[in-house]
């Protein structure tokens, strides 16, 4: 384990687990339902916590809580159908993964002012898709590194790498050293800055490996930081107040107070929304 300062080593962390351990924690609105049950301190019901989210459908936010409960993010309040949920050991040990992710991405991608939890499934989407952390840590161990080389590394078909080198481009985790054919990739600042964020999610899975969810992890150390208020948007009062509401109750979740939170656009609920049925 690196000292404080010291950057935490990419090559070290075990990519696969760390993969695993983000396919629990990354899916739309997970962040967003384990900070509302944080606030709440307590067994809440379905309807309560989609009251506080009303950007969300109840009939999602049933859903995700379900996957969750089969994950070991929360527990319930008995089997009955309408049993409450409350945070498990592992959902609440959460809370250094947040501040980690949460510091990466203010220090490294310009998003603005935007809600806290938004921010860290933003950062959470950037880095969970398979094959991404392997690549990350390919080119941070390797260096500059032609696409044919991480393919022969990775053991990966030529066009996974291409698909999963495009997202990180896209994401702004990996660029190219030239505009040539066969210019190699290299990691940006952000990508060379995942050694805190990926340190943290492998400590937080050791219950998930070991299989004793019931004991939390030791949390990893990151930098403190205060962050910048979230103002809220004009987008109806409703909303407005249920956010109020929800960013009431302080928490530790990130390395701050909670603050109010931005209303997340249509265009943004639209792609985690249910489809209609017919």
């Amino acid at each position: 384990m690196p000292t404080p300062g010291q950057p935490f080593p990419i090559g070290a962390i075990d990519a696969q687990r760390v993969e695993d351990a983000l396919s629990l924690i990354a899916p739309k609105w997970t962040t967003w339902s384990v900070q509302t049950l944080a606030q709440h301190n307590g067994s809440t019901r379905v309807r309560a916590i989609a009251a506080q989210l009303p950007f969300v459908s109840e009939q999602y936010i049933s859903s995700r809580l379900a996957r969750m409960h089969a994950d070991g993010l929360v527990t319930r309040d008995g089997d009955l159908r309408g049993a409450p949920y409350r945070l498990s050991a592992l959902g609440e040990a959460l809370a250094p993964v947040y501040r980690a992710v949460s510091d990466w991405s203010h220090a490294h991608l310009p998003l603005g002012r935007i809600a806290e939890a938004e921010r860290v499934e933003d950062a959470l989407r950037r880095l969970h898709l398979r094959q991404s952390t392997a690549l990350v840590q390919a080119l941070d161990v390797g260096g500059p590194t032609r696409f044919v080389h991480l393919t022969e590394t990775l053991g990966m078909v030529h066009s996974a790498t291409r698909q999963r080198l495009l997202r990180l481009q896209v994401d702004g985790l990996v660029t190219r050293t030239g505009s040539r054919h066969g210019d190699p990739y290299v990691l940006t600042d952000a990508g060379r800055a995942l050694g805190a964020v990926y340190a943290s999610v492998e400590r937080w899975s050791e219950p998930v490996v070991q299989g004793r969810t019931s004991s939390a992890p030791h949390p990893v150390a990151t930098a403190t930081r205060t962050h910048i208020g979230v103002p809220l948007g004009a987008n109806g009062s409703r909303t407005a107040a249920a956010l109020r509401r929800s960013a009431a109750a302080p928490n530790a979740l990130f390395s701050h107070a909670p603050q109010p939170q931005l209303r997340v656009p249509a265009s943004v609920t639209a792609q985690s929304a249910p489809a209609p049925r017919r």
